[in-house]
């Protein structure tokens, strides 16, 4: 009889280039969430304390609902955490194998982070709503951070405002890969006459974090502003968006 040999789902799978490396191989088994203070536990933390008394850990506990036989949710939720730095931004841009990756964490649990963290991004974005007054290129970095922000490949929008700079609309022009995206100069001005904009703002994000604008950013800026200028649809800024900063034309004296 032939005897076959099968891994525990439990424990970490070996290193693919693809995703980054596995997560530690080895974790001190703990006791279950059930054995603990009834207080401590996360999802009665959570209704005796209020959900500002959890830690980022025990909230992802609660998503995931149960860890493996070694480790509790919040073990793994430490995991998790451990493998961006602690940083919710990046856990954000994982994808579900990724996710996966961890002990406990098949595709529905990953699923279920994915969407929690979608939440919270689209909430910040309804925030942006209210009508905005643009002042400075600050304002447009804001403004734009919750559309931009986590993605893994180029997009380029453009901010349509009113004569006393209060942003009117925001529309997305083009999407494209990791490198580049088209941004095509009618549709960009389309989108202004339509809504009877007063001027415009560029922005375009860069996924690799690099602020710099390339040859090809300053050639098209220039195109659009000579575009504008012509129309009497002046473009006030281009910005470079990236999760940790920008660069703007108009600050650098390019516009």
């Amino acid at each position: 009889m032939r005897a076959t040999i099968s891994e525990p789902t439990d424990l970490p799978l070996e290193d693919d280039p693809a995703v980054g490396p596995a997560p530690a191989a080895y974790v001190p088994p703990s006791l279950g969430i059930k054995s603990w203070a009834e207080e401590d536990r996360p999802r009665e933390k959570l209704m005796q304390k209020g959900r500002a008394a959890l830690s980022d850990a025990e909230l992802i506990a609660i998503l995931l609902g149960s860890g493996t036989t070694r480790l509790t949710a919040v073990d793994v939720g430490k995991l998790m955490l451990q493998a961006v730095n602690g940083d919710l931004n990046e856990l954000a841009r994982l994808s579900i194998k990724q996710l996966c990756r961890h002990p406990g964490v098949g595709p529905a649990k990953a699923i279920t982070v994915m969407a929690a963290l979608e939440l919270g991004r689209r909430r910040k974005e309804s925030g942006a709503g209210r009508r905005v007054t643009i002042a400075s290129s600050r304002d447009i970095y804001q403004l734009v951070r919750p559309q931009l922000q986590d993605l893994p490949h180029e997009e380029f929008w453009v901010v349509l405002l009113n004569r006393a700079n209060v942003v009117m609309r925001q529309e997305k022009i083009s999407s494209g890969g990791v490198a580049g995206t088209v941004a095509d100069p009618k549709l960009i001005f389309k989108q202004a006459l339509e809504n009877l904009a007063s001027s415009l703002i560029l922005v375009h994000n860069h996924p690799s974090g690099s602020r710099q604008p390339s040859a090809a950013d300053i050639g098209l800026t220039k195109k659009l502003k000579e575009a504008g200028n012509f129309l009497d649809l002046p473009v006030l800024d281009h910005l470079i968006y990236t999760d940790h900063g920008y660069y703007s034309f108009a600050d650098e004296g390019l516009l």
